[in-house]
């Protein structure tokens, strides 16, 4: 186990009570509230100084109100000191009111516009979505790259367009690990790290394995080629609770990655699972 408090920079957090979330009707294990006591329970003997929250996917009609409600859960734990909510970056200059508006707020970081599960493969090179991306670096905010790994190639395209933007891929692109599947994921990977904006989080690699007989050996592939892509300068800890507990409890994601980077020296250990994330999300 980690010798030291980590923090985590993707926390999910949800109420559908409070916000409707059409992707959870169907999810019997995770269509119910998961709040900041169930994290806490939930992380059992593993110390998380910060968190950030990320945006959850609820009816899109309300993600002010998503964002609005997690700054409010800020305040019973100081612990939440990054927000990154989603925002309608399909609709250009358009989208520029919200982004303003989010820029006001001191927990808000950055933005989430989810790529993956858009049918056009060409979605992210879509001019207004692209001009509603490159406004991110006018309010100083970062972009969450939520994607598969077949939407890759397009997503190199559309980082190579917005230099000035930081970028973070989430959950590493979302290989196909299940199927152990490495190529072309591998390759787009070095291309995408040649990027000095984008930096990578380690994260959610356990929903994309076998959920019930995922082994330690199966993630150490992956794990081995972004850290070896990024360096251990731009890669960061990602719990991904609860959507990866349909995989895992939590202490056992953060041994596994532990494991898997166990040859590293303390003061990358400490990049991975802590000052990264400081420097990134720009947390207080």
């Amino acid at each position: 186990m980690i010798q030291f408090p980590i923090i985590d920079t993707h926390v999910h957090l949800w109420d559908p009570s409070y916000l409707r979330y059409p992707w959870l009707d169907d999810n019997l294990l995770l269509n119910k509230p998961y709040l900041l006591e169930d994290y806490k329970r939930a992380c059992g003997p593993v110390t998380v100084e910060k968190m950030v929250f990320l945006q959850c996917e609820c009816d899109f009609g309300q993600f002010r109100e998503e964002a609005d409600w997690v700054t409010s859960l800020a305040q019973q734990d100081p612990r939440l000191q990054g927000i990154v909510p989603w925002a309608p970056l399909e609709l250009g200059d358009a989208a520029c009111a919200d982004l303003e508006k989010f820029a006001e707020n001191p927990l808000i970081k950055g933005v989430r516009r989810i790529i993956q599960f858009e049918p056009d493969q060409a979605f992210c090179l879509r001019p207004d979505f692209v001009q509603g991306v490159q406004a991110l670096a006018d309010y100083n905010l970062s972009f969450d790259i939520c994607i598969s790994h077949s939407q890759l190639a397009n997503t190199i395209k559309l980082v190579a367009q917005c230099p000035n933007v930081t970028f973070i891929l989430d959950h590493i692109g979302k290989p196909d690990i299940k199927d152990h599947l490495l190529d072309p994921w591998r390759a787009e990977i070095k291309t995408l790290a040649g990027f000095p904006n984008v930096w990578c989080k380690v994260s959610g690699l356990v929903t994309e394995a076998d959920h019930q007989h995922w082994t330690r050996e199966d993630l150490k592939p992956y794990i081995d080629h972004v850290i070896a892509s990024f360096g251990f300068d731009r890669v960061m800890y990602g719990g991904d609770w609860p959507v990866a507990y349909q995989a895992t409890e939590y202490p056992r994601w953060v041994e596994t990655l532990a494991w898997a980077v166990s040859g590293c020296s303390d003061a990358e250990l400490r990049k991975l699972f802590h000052d990264n994330a400081l420097a990134f999300y720009k947390l207080g």
